[in-house]
């Protein structure tokens, strides 16, 4: 294994710390639909692609006369307003882009909405530094299926073994390793990941202060 050629960060999670507003949203959601949410409901929605959560909140936890198509816009159109407001950054992840985009072509592979990609990049003033964004709404499946990060990969025209992801999550962590990518986890203290997702990651590191060039230069050989 070489040094990584290019670097492709998850967005929710790893650079927005979205993912209690998302949850927040969407469990206020389903209870204003007379839907139930279940214990696990987070951890299961955490990588889906939009089409993915909707269908499982219309069905699964809402049921009723409700669309996918309808739940999925009235979700976004929320958490669009939240952000509107503020976005929740987290801790030093507009530095450690910038940081990055010095060292190696950047990507990003995020199951979030384009809408909300945009607008959330623009918001913190660091959309231009990423070569190319992907959403899970323009592949065929969510996480923890690899269809994002591949995608990502041949917009940089870097094989995916030769890019390293930036995950949080499980299902994220899986998704990247799935796709022949090292990783480097940042868990969130919120949502850690399982134990057997955790285990796939080539590095883990507690913040994004301790994500450096010299850290990734320091993956060569290492699978």
């Amino acid at each position: 294994m070489t040094t990584p050629q290019a670097i492709v960060f998850d967005l929710d999670g790893v650079l927005v710390d979205s993912e209690p507003v998302w949850e927040e949203v969407r469990r206020g959601y389903v209870a204003d639909m007379g839907g139930t949410w279940r214990p696990d409901t987070q951890d299961r929605l955490m990588g889906m692609s939009t089409d993915e959560w909707a269908d499982y909140l219309a069905g699964d936890l809402i049921g009723g006369d409700v669309t996918s198509d309808q739940v999925a816009y009235e979700v976004v159109d929320r958490m669009s307003r939240r952000y509107a407001v503020e976005v929740p950054i987290m801790p030093g992840a507009v530095e450690a882009v910038r940081r990055m985009a010095d060292f190696r072509p950047l990507g990003l592979a995020s199951s979030s909405p384009r809408a909300l990609i945009d607008l959330v990049l623009g918001r913190l003033g660091i959309a231009g530094l990423f070569r190319t964004t992907v959403s899970t709404e323009e592949v065929d499946l969510g996480k923890p299926a690899p269809d994002g990060y591949l995608a990502a990969a041949a917009r940089l025209e870097v094989p995916a073994g030769e890019c390293v992801a930036i995950e949080d999550s499980s299902n994220g962590l899986r998704s990247a390793h799935a796709a022949g990518m090292r990783v480097v986890a940042v868990p969130h203290p919120r949502y850690p990941p399982a134990a057997d997702a955790a285990a796939l990651a080539t590095l883990k590191i507690k913040s994004l202060d301790e994500l450096t060039p010299d850290v990734l230069t320091g993956l060569e050989g290492r699978a």
